[in-house]
């Protein structure tokens, strides 16, 4: 069964519209240029070698075909469960169930990646100061805990419970601070660019391939990866509801924030790429830093990792955020616990977001960035291929359905969202896809013992 495409008919709890497209950019800004910019790069070159330029290009291009997919679904049917609500009313409730189980593994791991990122940059100031190496890292890198990742995440869950409006302002300063500390890097290592540091330009080929220390590598391989490092525009399109006008902000703020996204990265990657040789930074937690050092710029290179540490927050709200709006919406749908949907008298939904930063927190703790990453990535990649999907039933179903924003081409748009994702999701490393296949097959279980028998639609 489908849900008509209305979302004016809830009856549920509202929360407080305070939003406008600058806020709304910046939200997009801060959940986009992070963790894969200032961290995942090294790991890009790791996989890619120089051609992690053609890497970034690749995956950015996905990238852009599922943001204008976004931007015209989120200004016609504007709720805040982003792709889950959108496959809801246009695929309907199972699909709808499969892409919220996946968006839960993507938020949950962006989150999760992000706070591991962040705690890179941090355990290396802390650790100058004597707090304990083992408790910068997770049991698999041979520590105990991550506990400067699960700090951050109870800092930044604490400000969301304050109040989105609240939120919104500390993350646009936030972000300003980031845009300068990357505008910082370039303006410094730029003129180190050498073009022998890109020879040779691709050493691992182009599609994934198993090395000899059983990393799989090659210029699909690290798109797969960095792929990361460009989504966060649809932490957007779960601020459906907060909008004061969506039909036409939503589209402003995510096509505007991949634009800026998209520029910021060329420029910082072709910095990196060029100022040094790939090997030396490749995976390590804090590339730009490390550039920074090798270069001879330890004073800059100190500041870059400050700035880091205060900036890189903007990702963990973003995606923290958006990762409660999407709990909200399937507490809404029966899917959850009706009682997590309620909200606090400032209008934000409290015990979800309690709830979110638990489970992030326990992930942060234990896990390393790389495998987070990747699995992250194949649960944004099914959301992004029922975002295609539904933009081309669409198209076919109700062409002349009002469109606020219209993508062009947009059938094309959408076929491309779909197989270039589905692209990006075969060049995964295979125990990611495994892990994935696992997920969504404990996902689809609990649909039928669970989620169906409780949801709204079947009971009514």
């Amino acid at each position: 069964m489908r849900r008509k495409p209305v979302v004016a008919e809830r009856q549920d709890e509202k929360m407080v519209a305070s939003l406008s497209w600058p806020h709304l950019i910046a939200l997009g800004v801060g959940a986009i240029v992070g963790t894969g910019i200032l961290t995942l790069i090294g790991v890009g070159a790791d996989r890619a070698g120089p051609a992690v330029l053609i890497s970034f290009a690749i995956a950015g291009a996905i990238c852009a075909c599922a943001a204008l997919a976004y931007a015209e679904l989120a200004a016609m049917l504007p709720a805040a469960g982003s792709a889950y609500s959108y496959s809801y009313m246009v695929l309907g409730e199972a699909i709808a169930w499969v892409v919220g189980w996946s968006l839960i593994l993507e938020y949950s791991l962006v989150v999760s990646a992000v706070a591991v990122g962040w705690s890179g940059y941090a355990s290396a100031l802390l650790t100058g100061i004597g707090f304990p190496v083992e408790l910068t890292q997770g049991p698999e890198l041979g520590g105990v805990a991550n506990l400067p990742a699960v700090f951050i995440i109870a800092v930044v869950a604490g400000l969301l419970m304050l109040g989105t409006h609240e939120s919104a302002r500390v993350n646009m300063a936030l972000v300003v601070l980031k845009m300068v500390t990357l505008a910082a890097f370039v303006a410094v290592a730029l003129p180190y660019f050498d073009m022998a540091h890109l020879e040779p330009f691709m050493p691992y080929g182009f599609g994934k391939t198993m090395g000899p220390d059983h990393v799989e590598r090659g210029v699909m391989a690290a798109a797969a990866i960095i792929f990361f490092a460009f989504y966060g525009f649809d932490a957007i399109s779960t601020a459906a509801e907060e909008v004061k006008r969506p039909e036409r902000d939503l589209a402003i703020g995510i096509v505007g924030s991949m634009l800026i996204c998209t520029l910021v990265y060329v420029l910082v990657a072709a910095a990196a790429v060029g100022a040094l040789p790939f090997a030396r930074f490749a995976d390590s937690p804090e590339p730009l830093a490390l550039i920074l050092r090798e270069l001879g710029r330890p004073s800059v290179a100190r500041v870059i990792a400050i700035a880091a540490v205060i900036a890189l927050p903007t990702v963990i709200l973003a995606f923290l955020y958006g990762q409660s709006r999407i709990f909200l919406v399937m507490a809404r749908d029966g899917f959850l616990p009706a009682g997590l949907a309620r909200l606090s008298g400032r209008g934000t939904p409290v015990r979800i977001t309690v709830m979110t930063a638990i489970l992030v927190a326990v992930l942060a703790g234990v896990l390393p960035i790389g495998e987070i990453a990747a699995l992250a990535n194949a649960g944004t990649l099914i959301a992004f291929i029922a975002v295609g999907t539904c933009l081309m039933v669409m198209r076919f179903r109700a062409p002349d359905m009002h469109r606020p924003f219209r993508a062009p081409l947009g059938l094309w748009i959408g076929a491309a969202t779909v197989a270039g994702c589905l692209y990006l999701f075969a060049s995964l490393p295979a125990k990611t896809q495994l892990w994935c296949l696992f997920w969504n097959t404990a996902g689809l279980v609990l649909y039928a013992l669970y989620g169906h028998r409780r949801s709204r639609l079947h009971r009514s």
